[in-house]
């Protein structure tokens, strides 16, 4: 791989979920508290204008040890096939980043009011990006059967 490089938190997300249970995230309120010794209320001006907003977090505390560079089975079942990490989107992945599309409910100064975001309390948040219609994938999506399966209940 090539050189490391530095990134700070943009803030942190705040929710009373502790451990990353892989399902029912549209059940946990969360917010993203921006870190305001860099950032003030300006930063998210705008941003309650949009219905969502893709939040860029990192796994933080996933550790080495369980990083995946390779193949595995999606959440360990053997009943759904053996895929590259880079197929899949679980939190092992070798820069523990992570990507989710969320509701916005609100914006209070320099706090994101959200739902559905699949991050514990304390997850370092690297950026936020407003969803837009022109961003978003042309033509019809593909995708396998466990994928689907996977997703019945996460949510």
């Amino acid at each position: 791989m090539s050189d490391p490089f530095l990134m700070r938190p943009v803030g942190h997300v705040r929710c009373d979920r502790a451990e990353a249970i892989d399902d029912d995230w549209d059940s946990v309120p969360a917010r993203i508290e921006l870190d305001t010794s860099v950032f003030d209320a300006e930063a998210l001006m705008g941003l309650e204008t949009f219905s969502h907003a893709e939040v860029i977090f990192l796994f933080d505390q996933v550790p080495d040890a369980k990083i995946v560079t390779g193949a595995r089975h999606p959440r360990g079942n053997t009943d759904w096939p053996k895929i590259g990490i880079f197929a899949q989107r679980g939190k092992n992945r070798p820069n523990r980043l992570g990507a989710t599309i969320c509701e916005i409910l609100s914006v209070d100064g320099t706090v994101l009011h959200i739902k559905g975001l699949d991050a514990i309390d304390g997850t370092p948040v690297l950026d936020i990006k407003p969803v837009m219609s022109g961003f978003q994938p042309r033509g019809t999506l593909r995708e396998p059967g466990w994928s689907k399966e996977i997703m019945e209940t996460y949510w």
